[in-house]
């Protein structure tokens, strides 16, 4: 894995002149009546692998999506945004990432990124990113080095021992998976569970370790964020209630989600993101970056 700095270097390279957050009240207008190009925007979500196939492998790609520009633009979409590109080993269709600074190569290669970039930039459309930071794949060298407790990648995932003085291995909470089933796996090689909101090989980074926070931080340079909602769990780790909906007990509507999902701490982290972004934009070229994200809490629960 590269040192911080590198990847720092890359993901700056690979982001900085595709994508752009809807503006703090400190960036200025001029004239101070006008739009922001955000607020007028039309955005197209595309997910990559079904648009378009230029090499007859059956999965769409990169040079798909360039040799459409012009289509889309004729549709008068001003800003493309890609569903996961980065390397993964494709468990949840690019969701799992293992490496957030490269291309999978099913895709196609950076070169193809950029030349996609260089026509959408020629045709006045701002490309934006899928960013996945709740989790990794469970091929990550963060999470294989975590698995054998190597610093400081330690507590990079959640992890918790099993629960009492049982000889029986059982999870620490009753915790499930979006996908259903529990959300915890035990792992032989580090003798723990770790928690999983989504699939097993999607293990949760551990947001309330300062070194995650800024390991993520620093690729927060304009993303349509994914799977905020599930960002910080409950630290005291308790037992969620019961729904009262009509569901088998390993779905995940069986249980109500107030200690893993919607948390107040979510939104800080956003808002730490945001200020990222600002000063970033402020530094180079003033053009307001976007930073998107699905949203599932009432407005007075967000912060200001």
């Amino acid at each position: 894995m590269a040192s911080t700095a590198r990847m720092t270097l890359v993901a700056a390279m690979l982001l900085l002149a595709t994508t752009h957050v809807v503006p703090h009240e400190d960036v200025k207008k001029t004239p101070e009546d006008a739009l922001d190009w955000w607020e007028t925007a039309v955005f197209y979500q595309v997910y990559t692998r079904s648009f378009k196939d230029s090499d007859g492998d059956g999965i769409g790609d990169l040079q798909g999506i360039t040799e459409n520009l012009d289509y889309l633009s004729d549709l008068g979409v001003s800003v493309v945004c890609l569903a996961p590109i980065f390397s993964s080993p494709m468990v949840d269709f690019g969701y799992d990432i293992d490496n957030y600074i490269d291309i999978d190569p099913i895709f196609g290669t950076l070169k193809d990124f950029e030349r996609l970039v260089e026509k959408a930039k020629r045709l006045g459309i701002k490309v934006i990113l899928d960013f996945v930071p709740n989790h990794t794949s469970k091929q990550h060298e963060w999470f294989l080095k975590s698995r054998q407790r190597e610093e400081p990648y330690t507590d990079y995932y959640v992890w918790r021992d099993s629960p009492g003085r049982s000889t029986s291995i059982r999870p620490p909470n009753n915790w499930l998976s979006v996908f259903g089933g529990s959300a915890w796996t035990w792992d032989n090689v580090r003798g723990q569970y770790f928690l999983h909101q989504f699939t097993e090989d999607q293990p949760d980074l551990n947001f309330r370790c300062p070194a995650v926070r800024q390991e993520m931080k620093v690729r927060a340079f304009g993303f349509r964020v994914d799977a905020v909602s599930h960002l910080f769990e409950d630290y005291q780790f308790r037992d969620e209630p019961e729904s009262v909906l009509d569901a088998e007990d390993w779905e995940y509507t069986f249980l109500e989600h107030p200690l893993t999902r919607d948390l107040s701490q979510n939104y800080w982290l956003v808002q730490e993101w945001r200020q990222v972004l600002d000063e970033f934009a402020s530094g180079v070229d003033n053009v307001t970056r976007t930073l998107l994200s699905p949203v599932r809490c009432l407005i007075l629960q967000l912060p200001e």
